[in-house]
């Protein structure tokens, strides 16, 4: 707003209640905006993790419509499927993704803050620090969101039979046990654990480099967390794969498919089939899905901490 012509002493106050979050912030608030941010993170590119999901799964369905542009399979898709197709499974998303979110970024604050990342001037860099937060953010929330997300998947597919979160659910528990629900677990931690290590660290130096200062910036939250987020997912790209073979194995037709149990089987069965190629099926739709997923999540994150910031810091307003 005016705060250039500020005198220096306020502008560094507030950037450092902005970086070390204040200490009457409540972990509530903290929850609702990472909430807030899950929700709209998986949201808006929800058709394009669609197309992700099919290109990635073996078998799929009309495989000419995956091969062409992204643009051109998702009008394919719309229009043999119905648009409300390219929307199958959000339900699953939404309902998890807001607790899941919720606790990805209070433990990712309160492990910064244990780590010392809030620690010195505000443009100090605190890479381990961030690295560290975003590892066991995503540790705790993936526990929550993995049941969500085999439930998605499976709603995506070509042909999926479910009609909503509940009947899908139901029908994995039936046939494959509770156990369905988490066997991709251990890929999952394999891929989210250094995604989001590799996430958060760029996303901290990326921001550190833009806005020195420290103020609240939406341009820099959005770009820093488009760029690091498309960087992370390109490296982990094979987990991703392997990740959506484990959790779609149900709804294979190919007794190899279903009875795979594993990382390394899963592994195994790419590289056998398909080369080193198959472990970056649905490379660009992943970029694509990922990069304004992470925009978008990071700018709802800061936008909603900084409300709440605000608010707390404000006698007037305070929760």
């Amino acid at each position: 707003m005016g705060g250039h012509d500020r005198p220096a002493v306020p502008v560094e106050e507030a950037e450092h209640d902005y970086e070390a979050l204040p200490p009457n912030f409540s972990l509530g608030a903290n929850m609702l905006a990472g909430a807030f941010a899950g929700i709209a993170e998986h949201s808006v590119m929800y058709p394009v993790d669609m197309l992700k999901t099919r290109m990635q799964v073996m078998n799929p369905g009309p495989s000419a419509t995956y091969t062409s542009s992204i643009a051109n399979a998702l009008v394919t898709v719309s229009r043999v499927e119905g648009f409300r197709s390219l929307w199958k499974g959000l339900s699953s998303v939404v309902l998890g993704a807001g607790p899941a979110h919720a606790v990805y970024f209070a433990s990712y604050e309160a492990t910064k803050h244990a780590l010392g990342g809030n620690e010195g001037e505000s443009h100090e860099h605190h890479p381990l620090a961030a690295a560290a937060s975003g590892a066991a953010a995503t540790i705790t929330s993936d526990a929550l969101m993995n049941p969500f997300d085999v439930v998605k998947q499976r709603m995506q597919l070509h042909g999926s039979i479910y009609t909503s979160v509940g009947h899908c659910a139901r029908d994995v528990f039936r046939k494959e046990g509770i156990g369905a629900f988490y066997v991709s677990y251990p890929t999952t931690l394999c891929m989210t654990v250094p995604f989001t290590a590799l996430q958060f660290m760029s996303y901290e130096s990326i921001s550190k480099v833009m806005n020195p200062t420290g103020r609240y910036d939406p341009y820099t939250h959005c770009f820093a967390g488009g760029l690091a987020g498309g960087f992370a997912a390109a490296l982990t790209t094979p987990l991703d794969v392997i990740k959506t073979l484990l959790q779609t194995r149900g709804n294979a037709h190919d007794a190899e498919l279903r009875s795979v149990s594993g990382l390394v089987q899963a592994a195994r069965i790419i590289h056998q089939r398909e080369g080193y190629k198959g472990y970056f099926r649905g490379l660009k739709p992943r970029i694509i899905t990922t990069m304004p997923s992470t925009a978008i999540c990071w700018s709802a994150y800061e936008m909603a901490k900084a409300f709440f910031i605000r608010r707390s810091t404000n006698p007037n307003t305070a929760l």
